[in-house]
């Protein structure tokens, strides 16, 4: 007998018990016991799938992500597009009367309204002055030219990014080979503007007659090819291809072997092995998470942050530090929540680690063999202004596969809370020392998650009830289950979280900016409940905490 688990997300493997080595005691060792439980899961989550593994004993076998599509325009905002386009048109070909130039300005207007999107493209008498923002039905006649222009042409832009924006588009059938249109998707989405010059139905249909012509080929002339490359004889068909068309050759080619997902799942039952392979997804990760079909492993977690994520955590602190000044008047915050998620932080390798190191002023340190063994201060004259503050809120996965992250993030905020620093440039020390006079244990403690052994915020179990009032009680549940601090200095053992509400209070009474990276075309904020039910809720609390 044998358990064949389709798609991510079982149960057993969710359920309270040891995080690291079940034993009699964990939930998931009871239910599933010696059965051969194979796992299908989707290539593009290596995060959760080592959970399946270490906690289900799942022999997973992965599943490709579907075909991509393009989000394009509807309804009011396809109308918008169409007086947007209609206004700039008329202006390069100076064809419109002034009358009919401030009839479609309103009407533009009236549109933004309609379609609420005032708040990501915003319309300011002045520019320079955020107090001048227009929020009434009409456009006020001091409103220049010159301003609805620039503003017109960023709205435009928004309009464009949002057309072109890339979501999964329908499903996947498990061992079933891509369509042309399918393959398409893929090979548009990978490529993007690069295949400007090339059109991918002439690449697909070339491919397709090369593949045909491959298969067909004779003995003998697979035994000229075997001379050929003998002698050092080149294929001159392969060079004088593009190399985007030898590329796209390869992805087509993966592709086309997610039959093998199937053949895998047989070869489980049989047990056979299941050949292994990188997780991640196609966009990001390239051609090395493909063929689908494969036993799907992560990444090694003590080269986390890479060199690149460390370089995109840096920009996205810095820009968080300047929006948030640019509407408080020049100040800093003094505290940013932080989501750390495993399912991102493998995908981008260690992207939202990297914020939360740049926001207190901190840097990876490697030792010979490249391997991440200390997160170091950077000095306050190189770091140029104060040490944010942060509240980590781990999802229980990341707590539980990046033990030793969670061990020198903690590590880094004792030092940091402990540096010889004045108080107004390092405001983890002002907080630390304000808990420290009120005879708070570990006033440092900045990593936070639930109960030891379990997972979720259970935000979405009382939704699903109907077990809640407002959304302020929701805040509360989220805090309730995230009260749990972790990390070296709370025993060195995974198992040793310890409950600090009062420091998780001080942090969420001065949380003024959340942020979490979302990596993921395949998954948007309104795909999975997580987002509302953790970082969502997270940002409920704080907001409790200044009602």
């Amino acid at each position: 007998q044998a358990v064949v688990h389709f798609g991510m997300h079982g149960t057993e493997e969710w359920l309270p018990g040891q995080s690291l080595g079940n034993d009699r005691q964990s939930w998931s060792d009871e239910l599933i016991g010696d059965l051969p439980n194979i796992y299908i899961y989707a290539a593009n989550n290596p995060s959760e799938s080592i959970l399946a593994k270490r906690r289900g004993y799942g022999t997973i076998v992965s599943y490709n992500v579907p075909p991509y599509g393009r989000a394009g325009l509807y309804l009011e905002l396809a109308n918008l597009k169409d007086l947007v386009d209609e206004h700039r048109q008329g202006r390069v070909n100076n064809e419109m009367e002034e009358s009919d130039d401030n009839d479609l300005k309103s009407a533009i207007w009236s549109s933004v309204l309609k379609s609420g999107i005032m708040k990501d493209i915003p319309l300011y008498l002045n520019p320079s002055d955020k107090g001048t923002l227009v929020e009434s039905a009409d456009l006020p006649e001091m409103l220049s030219t010159a301003t609805f222009n620039d503003w017109l042409a960023r709205l435009s832009d928004y309009l464009v990014e949002l057309q072109a924006r890339l979501f999964s588009s329908g499903l996947h059938v498990l061992g079933d080979e891509p369509s042309d249109k399918e393959l398409m998707s893929f090979i548009e989405a990978y490529f993007g503007d690069k295949l400007e010059q090339h059109d991918p139905h002439e690449i697909i249909f070339a491919w397709r007659k090369e593949k045909k012509e491959g298969e067909t080929e004779n003995q003998l002339s697979g035994f000229l090819n075997f001379v050929g490359k003998l002698f050092d004889f080149t294929d001159q068909s392969e060079v004088d291809r593009p190399a985007i068309t030898n590329d796209a050759y390869e992805i087509l080619d993966l592709l086309s072997a997610t039959t093998e997902e199937m053949d895998s799942v047989v070869q489980g039952l049989n047990g056979g092995n299941i050949p292994a392979a990188p997780g991640g997804d196609l966009l990001r990760d390239g051609p090395s998470v493909l063929p689908t079909g494969r036993n799907i492993h992560a990444l090694d977690p003590y080269r986390m942050p890479s060199a690149g994520a460390w370089a995109r955590g840096q920009r996205i602190a810095k820009e968080l530090i300047r929006q948030h000044q640019e509407v408080n008047a020049g100040q800093f915050p003094e505290t940013v929540a932080v989501t750390l998620w495993g399912l991102d932080a493998i995908k981008t390798r260690g992207e939202s680690v990297a914020i939360a190191l740049a926001l207190v002023g901190a840097k990876p340190v490697k030792e010979g063999t490249g391997r991440i063994v200390r997160f170091d201060l950077v000095p306050l004259e190189e770091l140029g202004r104060p040490r944010i503050d942060v509240l980590a809120s781990l999802s229980g996965i990341f707590r539980d596969s990046f033990a030793n992250i969670v061990d020198l993030l903690d590590d880094m905020f004792e030092r940091a809370a402990a540096a010889d620093e004045t108080l107004e440039m390092n405001f983890v020390k002002k907080h630390a020392s304000e808990l420290s006079m009120q005879g708070v244990e570990r006033p440092a403690a900045r990593l936070f998650s639930n109960p030891p052994g379990d997972y979720g915020s259970m935000v979405n179990e009382v939704i699903g009830t109907g077990d809640w009032e407002d959304s302020e009680s929701l805040g509360e549940t989220w805090k309730s289950r995230n009260v749990f601090s972790y990390g070296r200095n709370e025993g060195g053992v995974q198992k040793s979280g310890t409950a600090r509400p009062q420091v998780l209070e001080k942090l969420l009474e001065s949380t003024e900016r959340i942020v979490q990276e979302v990596d993921s075309v395949e998954y948007g904020l309104t795909d999975i409940q997580e987002y509302y039910a953790n970082t969502g809720a997270l940002k409920k609390a704080a907001e409790n905490r200044k009602a």
